[in-house]
Order: C-alpha cells, then structure tokens, then sequence
C-alpha cells in the first residue's frame, strides 16, 4: 500500500494553476482593453465625457474620429457640437478638431497648460449662446496657454446679434504667455445688404490685458453699387474690465477710396478713442474724428460717439474747414466767408447709413437744419456735375441776408421739402 502524500504536495500544483489562470485573465483584459482603445470613437467619448464635465457642457462629435499615442498624442474629432444642456442653440459647431498635446502635459494633469498645435476646420460660434453660457461658469483665474506650433483655424464664422463675420481665416505661428505674438486675420463682416471684408497683420506685445496692440492691412466697405476700399493702421492697448474686452488709446488712420460706377474720390481719415465689446454692443465713445478729403470730399473734425449693436448709433459734432469746391456754389455772403462751419450730425439705423440722418449745419449767422439718407446724398454727388444743384434732403434755412442776381433778400426763412415719393420720416 502506497504511502499517503503530504498534506501540501498540491500547493505548487495549484499555485501555478492559480498563475495560469491570472495570466489568462490578464491576457484576455489586454486584449479587451487594446480592442477598445483600438476604437477612436470610444477614445472621443471617454474625453468628451470628462471635458463636457469640466466645462458644463454637452459636447458631441458625430463624425469618424481619430488618434495617435505616438510621439506627440494626437486627437482629431468631427462633426463636433457643444451646448449648455437643454439650450437650443448650440455655442459652438465644427466640421473637424485636432488636437496635439504632449505627454508632459498629460501627466501634469492641468498644472502645464502647453499645447503643440490645435486645428479647427469650419467652427461656427454664436455670440449670444456663448454669452449664456459664460454668465454661468464661476470666476476663476485666467490662465495662458502655449501653443507651441500655433493655430489654425479656417472658413470659421462668428454669428452676432443682425451680424455675422464670415469666412473667418486665423493663422497664429505660435503662442506663449510671456512673448510677443503675430497673427494672420481674414474674413467678412456681413449686416444685411453691408458687407466689410478684411485681411489684417495683428501683433501683441503678450497675451494679456494691457498690452501693446497692432493691426495693419486692407478692409473695405462694400453695399451695390459702391464700395470703400481702404488701407488702415491701428494701434492701442488690450483692455478687460468690467465694463467688457475693448481696445484703449485707440490711434486708427486709414487711406479710403469712395466708388462707384465711373466715381472715385480718394480721402483719409482717422478714429481716436477708447472701443469696447460689451453685453454684443460695439461701442467707441468719447470719438475723435479728422476726415481730410478734396474735391467732393469736405476736411472736418469733431468729437462725439457710436454704438453698434442691435442698431448703429453715431453722434458727430465739430467744423467743416470749408466749403467744399465741387458742391454748388453758395450765394453771396456765405461764399465769400472763410469761417468754418460748425455742425452736428445724428443717425440711429441700419448699419449701412441708408435711414435718416439728422443735421445742423451753420456758416457766420446762416443756419440749417435738415433730414438726409446717405445713398440719395452720393447718388446726388455722383451726379453732382449734370444734376440739380440742390441736394436730395429736406430741412429748414435761414439767413439774414442773401444776395441774387437783380436785388438782396433780407430775413431769409427757407423750407426745403424732398420730392413725391422721398419723404423722409423726422
């Protein structure tokens, strides 16, 4: 009869049967572990998870998406829509999203802030939502990325309140919290039947609030059948307080041509003041404003303020340096009078001028007020050589004294009333 076995001649038996099996588990989780990670799209919802989290947000991306662990992480997501939860509208939309982030950067989970590139394919951003969405999120301290191979974002579009700015192209090289930065803007301002397209070189001596601010570049100003084409210089400093972003110490010059049909009049002009972005309200106020012009074109300055929101709102008063050449010539005395001639001008409206504006005009003791839209106004300037002498407006003057061929008028009350058709609302 054989001898009994030791009580613990098993336990090597099952210990490795015990490794066995761990090692078959573990091998399966692996496998199940890299099929899943194998899916992009888990990858991108697991992500979009944790930054619709963060950020109070629902943040989809209905498209393939894509990454990369070697070298350099890489995510790509497409098709990308973020919302405050039951909102209708969403704040952002983009075609496509790449994102480069270091490991370094992973690892420090929030501590490093450095970013190797970001691509944005197509992004729609809605002001109004965006606002939303801000008054919620708690106050927290503004921290400056780094972008080391910089942004690229293309056919963006920025949707305001009656505005949209579109076929938005940014390229910045790069971004770092302490340095200087260049960057490549281009698009088209659209309100109505307005458009302003633009391509500017702007420069920041850091990113941050009260650095030094340069644009230069072309912008125009275009609505059938004329157009301004002109080329600007803008200097200032970044401004963020509570009464919004904003530019101060705004120094902005530009060279203008005014077109249309076989009409060109060149001038210059130039903006002083501080700008501020604030509540969707552009506003420029208090407004310096020197305009030299020539033959059509008067030269003036004044002072005054506007505001671009639901409607534009301009207030303008100072001196005409003289009358200008190419208008009718003014009976006698005003004609031979070398005194400038103050005025004040008002308009609330469409962007592009065409409702009613309001002036006063005055010239020595003669003084006019009057009612006027701008399209009438160059149609009559376009025609100014083979039209009527009187301008398209309708108004009040009066005079001490004119002089006509044949006699002088003394205590001179004139009403001027637009044709059938053209009347102006007060």
């Amino acid at each position: 009869m054989a001898a009994p076995e030791p009580a613990n001649a098993h336990r090597p038996m099952r210990r490795r049967n015990v490794l066995l099996i761990a090692l078959v588990v573990a091998f399966v989780l692996l496998v199940l572990a890299l099929r899943w990670v194998g899916q992009p799209s888990r990858v991108a919802g697991l992500i979009l998870a944790e930054a619709s989290k963060s950020l109070g947000l629902e943040i989809t991306a209905a498209g393939a998406s894509e990454y990369r662990l070697r070298g350099t992480p890489m995510l790509l997501l497409r098709d990308v829509v973020a919302r405050q939860p039951g909102a209708p509208t969403p704040l952002l939309r983009a075609e496509r999203i790449q994102l480069e982030v270091p490991w370094a950067t992973i690892r420090a989970a929030g501590d490093d802030l450095t970013v190797r590139r970001i691509e944005l394919d197509a992004p729609q951003l809605v002001i109004a939502a965006l606002q939303r969405w801000l008054a919620t999120r708690p106050p927290s301290e503004t921290r400056i990325p780094t972008f080391t191979d910089g942004l690229r974002l293309v056919r963006g579009r920025v949707i305001g309140d009656g505005w949209s700015v579109d076929a938005l192209d940014i390229d910045l090289p790069a971004l770092y919290p302490q340095r200087s930065l260049s960057a490549q803007l281009r698009g088209r301002f659209v309100s109505g039947s307005l458009a302003a397209p633009f391509d500017l070189e702007a420069a920041l001596t850091r990113p941050a609030a009260n650095a030094g601010l340069g644009l230069t570049g072309s912008v125009g100003v275009e609505q059938a059948p004329w157009s301004l084409p002109m080329r600007l210089t803008l200097s200032g400093r970044v401004h963020d307080g509570d009464d919004g972003l904003g530019i101060d110490i705004v120094r902005l010059g530009a060279a203008a041509r005014y077109r249309n049909g076989d009409t060109e009049l060149p001038f210059v002009f130039g903006l002083a003041g501080p700008l501020r972005l604030h509540s969707g309200e552009v506003r420029m106020s208090p407004l310096g404003f020197a305009l030299r012009g020539r033959d059509a074109i008067p030269s003036l300055h004044a002072r005054g303020g506007f505001a671009f929101g639901d409607v534009l709102a301009l207030q303008l008063g100072g001196l005409i340096a003289d009358w200008p050449k190419a208008w009718p010539e003014l009976p006698e005395p005003l004609e031979s009078s070398v005194s400038a001639l103050p005025f004040r001008y008002e308009y609330r409206g469409r962007p592009d001028l065409s409702d009613t504006s309001a002036m006063q005009l005055q010239r020595d003791a003669t003084r006019f007020e009057g009612r006027f839209r701008l399209p009438e106004v160059l149609t009559w300037i376009d025609a100014i050589d083979n039209g009527t002498p009187l301008p398209p407006l309708a108004g009040h003057l009066s005079t001490p004294r004119l002089e006509i061929p044949g006699g002088t008028l003394e205590g001179v009350e004139v009403d001027f009333t637009p044709t059938p058709g053209e009347a102006m609302s007060p």
